[in-house]
């Protein structure tokens, strides 16, 4: 079997399945629980693939995130990781092994005033061994492109450059997916590409399953399939180019798409014969190109040979 047959194989199968979880958080002043944030939610993650998340503020992405490494718990339905009931409390750290966490705010999971401390952190807090640690901090900074600033202080490094530090200790403890709640919320453009360029290559490169809540369309547009939710429950579950063609349902949940998916469904609504699954700029340009020279216009340069 090829690496590509072993791969399309590995993700037909669901390391993470939730079934029907219903969930509300308790008011701390009634000490009764409120509204339900997830109601009747069935998802499931298969090995391999990069997932990302989307639904406007209160829709439930964040809670049912939660839910895959057990910091939340369903009132009813299952949610099941490798096998794994989180219902099961003498298995927490089972679940918790197979599913890292990273959150919005890189400042809040450094600890240490040394990089390589900081990744080696929760490896000693399980008791892995001196020389296994040394190894997987190291593999860990080679794997998110920070070994050379392994000396460093992660508060004297970019947002970006720290949440990068967030990603490696991690994987340092080996899961089998990432789950990543906005880590790009509050970085700069640039911070945002090291990061999201990171989790692409632990995804292609390493084989580890990734789940990104984002707001942000471009980055939802990078991954293999995108899960729109809304009101509790799942409203979309498609390809990137699938999902985003639904423009204006997107738009009635309060979401964006891509600019270019924008011009393109405004275009087409002008009367304009257009492809509908267009996500990427250089699709965009090479989409306009061809349109043009079917009207007979050419590129600037095309006929100089440019």
């Amino acid at each position: 079997m090829d690496h590509m047959e072993s791969q399309q194989q590995q993700q037909t199968v669901a390391i993470i399945r939730a079934t029907d979880v219903t969930f509300a958080y308790l008011d701390n002043e009634t000490e009764q629980k409120g509204i339900p944030v997830l109601e009747g939610l069935s998802l499931s993650i298969r090995k391999g693939e990069m997932v990302a998340l989307l639904g406007h503020n209160g829709c439930g992405k964040s809670t049912i995130a939660k839910h895959f490494n057990s910091i939340l718990i369903p009132d009813a339905g299952d949610v099941v990781v490798d096998g794994i009931n989180t219902k099961d409390e003498e298995r927490v750290f089972d679940v918790r092994r197979r599913v890292g966490m990273v959150f919005q705010n890189p400042d809040n999971q450094l600890v240490a005033t040394i990089v390589e401390e900081d990744v080696a952190f929760g490896l000693e807090n399980i008791g892995v061994e001196p020389k296994e640690i040394r190894r997987r901090v190291d593999d860990a900074l080679k794997a998110v492109g920070m070994y050379s600033f392994r000396e460093h202080s992660p508060h004297q490094l970019s947002g970006g450059q720290k949440q990068r530090i967030a990603i490696a200790g991690v994987i340092a403890m080996r899961p089998d997916v990432i789950v990543l709640d906005e880590p790009t919320a509050m970085l700069d453009p640039r911070g945002r590409r090291e990061v999201i360029s990171t989790v692409r290559k632990l995804n292609r490169e390493y084989g580890i399953t990734v789940v990104l809540i984002t707001h942000y369309m471009d980055e939802a547009a990078q991954c293999d399939r995108v899960v729109v939710m809304d009101g509790g429950k799942v409203l979309l579950d498609d390809t990137p180019r699938r999902v985003f063609s639904h423009v204006s349902v997107l738009k009635g949940v309060g979401l964006d798409v891509p600019q270019v998916t924008e011009l393109f469904d405004q275009l087409s609504r002008a009367g304009i014969n257009l492809p509908h699954d267009i996500i990427f700029e250089n699709e965009c340009a090479d989409a306009l190109a061809a349109l043009l020279e079917s009207a007979g216009i050419h590129r600037v340069g095309a006929e100089k040979g440019e």
